[in-house]
């Protein structure tokens, strides 16, 4: 069958209004207002007051104190406000650590080391060196995450500030006793799970931490992997479930009746042969045709030509310890004018994080909004798009993000500049 909105930039959706801010990477909305966690400092976390859907107005801004984190991640739980505490550039300042490493092996083959020899073994452009250095001598130790007081969202007041360890947070969830941070943990490689009880927040306590096997590099563990590949992306809570998407390693389930101590319900891997890493996994609050299904999405990173975009799965997940994928839904490079945009994402990255229907609302990059809708699970189809136009002179649109709030209204985050408020007229 022939998708009617092929071609066209929108498809029973339309843009009602829209708010040129800084480029974002996550949005919640509650209580009327939108927050926004921004990806680059100086510019931390914005409130935007979202009453009159056509004319959004910013309330608040939080603006950082240096350039050395971002805090592009955000969660609202009743008055309580928590960003995370990241790394800015983390992984290419990571880089830093590696070039004691790579002068002392060009020293050994008989000949001082230069920086562009240093550039080529750390794989990066010989005028990054300065920055790599400044890095590496300035160091980083501000990771972790916050937690504000937002009961007047004109004034936000910090309540608190958890350091944990290295690059600090990531993506996270929270809910009205816990948190659960996505977080680098001394003695480890990659993010862990770590769970805080924050009944008082203004000091969150560390109740259970989870991890792969041969994450605990302090406690022996050896991992069966390269680098930083199997990590947590970031784990959300459903009733005594924690469904976790661990990057190249695929999904889990976790066993979460007993917060102290999280067991493993379920796996699947579904990676080498997938390019793109796991992004988010979540099951569909009510069952489909009487089984249970979930929505895992891949992130689309460094595509090379002929291989896989990153795309939406849907899986059975009946059976927690009998996970099977019953289909995929991807979007051709056809349909979107700014696909093979030079320098751009195209294909998948995040889905609106309550799956209370069939239908799924998923960030594509540069393919900007698509609908989809899971009601026959085998033959996922997509029912509307919206692909914004750049703005702030940006090459192509990077659609980064998504919320749907309780009116039905669409919030779609750009990567790069620009907040749209959309609606979508269901056929």
């Amino acid at each position: 069958m022939t998708y009617p909105g092929r071609g066209r930039q929108s498809y029973r959706v339309q843009r009602i209004g829209h708010l040129d801010i800084p480029g974002g990477g996550q949005i919640v909305v509650s209580d009327s207002h939108a927050f926004v966690g921004h990806m680059k400092p100086p510019y931390g976390t914005s409130i935007i007051d979202v009453s009159d859907k056509k004319n959004p107005r910013l309330v608040s801004q939080i603006k950082l104190e240096t350039n050395a984190s971002h805090t592009h991640k955000v969660r609202v739980v009743g008055d309580l406000m928590y960003t995370n505490v990241e790394q800015d550039q983390r992984h290419f300042k990571r880089k830093a650590e590696r070039i004691g490493t790579a002068e002392a092996a060009i020293a050994a083959e008989g000949r001082p080391p230069t920086d562009a020899e240093v550039a080529a073994r750390l794989g990066v452009a010989v005028t990054d060196m300065p920055a790599l250095r400044q890095a590496l001598k300035k160091g980083y130790d501000e990771g972790g995450f916050k937690v504000y007081d937002v009961s007047d969202k004109a004034s936000p007041r910090a309540v608190a500030y958890q350091k944990t360890h290295g690059f600090g947070v990531h993506r996270f969830d929270a809910d009205e006793r816990y948190a659960y941070m996505s977080t680098e943990m001394e003695g480890y490689i990659g993010n862990i799970l770590v769970v805080y009880d924050m009944a008082e927040p203004s000091r969150p306590t560390e109740v259970s931490r989870w991890w792969m096997p041969g994450q605990h590099l302090a406690g022996g563990e050896v991992p069966t992997w390269n680098g930083y590949s199997h990590r947590l992306h970031h784990a959300m809570r459903v009733g005594d479930e924690l469904w976790a998407a661990v990057w190249y390693a695929g999904i889990r389930v976790l066993d979460a009746s007993d917060i102290t101590d999280l067991k493993v319900l379920g796996a699947y891997n579904y990676h080498p042969p997938i390019p793109e890493p796991t992004h988010t996994i979540m099951p569909f609050e009510q069952p489909i045709g009487g089984r249970r299904y979930a929505a895992a999405i891949d992130e689309e990173h460094q595509h090379r030509h002929g291989r896989l975009h990153g795309f939406l799965w849907i899986f059975d997940v009946t059976d927690l310890s009998d996970m099977k994928p019953v289909s995929i839904f991807d979007v051709s490079e056809m349909d979107s004018p700014w696909s093979r945009t030079p320098g751009t994402r195209f294909g998948a990255h995040q889905y609106h994080e309550r799956l209370d229907s069939t239908l799924v609302y998923a960030t594509w990059f540069a393919g900007g909004l698509r609908i989809v809708d899971v009601k026959n699970p085998a033959e996922p189809e997509e029912v509307g798009h919206f692909i914004p136009d750049p703005v702030g002179g940006a090459a192509a649109p990077a659609s980064n993000d998504v919320y749907v709030d309780d009116r039905g209204l669409i919030y779609l985050l750009d990567r790069d500049r620009g907040l749209d408020i959309l609606e979508f007229d269901r056929p």
